[in-house]
């Protein structure tokens, strides 16, 4: 079974060893309790909304781009070969009628 908490931990957790920052100093920064993100790295806690939005300014990243990566790597292990890196024509459609292809 895919936990998508596993995915969220492991791409914050790289994200911030790139960053070259503790945990100590992500928690702090994020004003999150140092054992509750630790735990949320290791998958074992689920992090609300809320704290992936302290934690992504913590570290100096936009959310979207965490979400786009855990969508990627969630894309992977369930076994699509590709992701699309369009937005679909119906949802341009909705938002600008003049975009759409159709």
């Amino acid at each position: 079974m895919i936990l998508v908490r596993q995915e969220i931990g492991e791409v914050l957790r790289e994200l911030r060893q790139q960053k070259g920052r503790t945990l100590r100093q992500v928690a702090s920064r994020a004003s999150v309790a140092l054992g509750y993100l630790s735990e949320v790295e290791r998958g074992q806690k689920e992090a609300s909304s809320e704290i992936l939005a302290s934690v992504a300014e913590a570290l100096d990243v936009p959310i979207s781009t965490i979400m786009r990566e855990v969508g990627d790597r969630l894309s992977v292990l369930e076994g699509l070969q590709t992701f699309p890196d369009v937005v679909p024509d119906d949802l341009v459609a909705a938002v600008e009628p003049e975009f759409s292809l159709h």
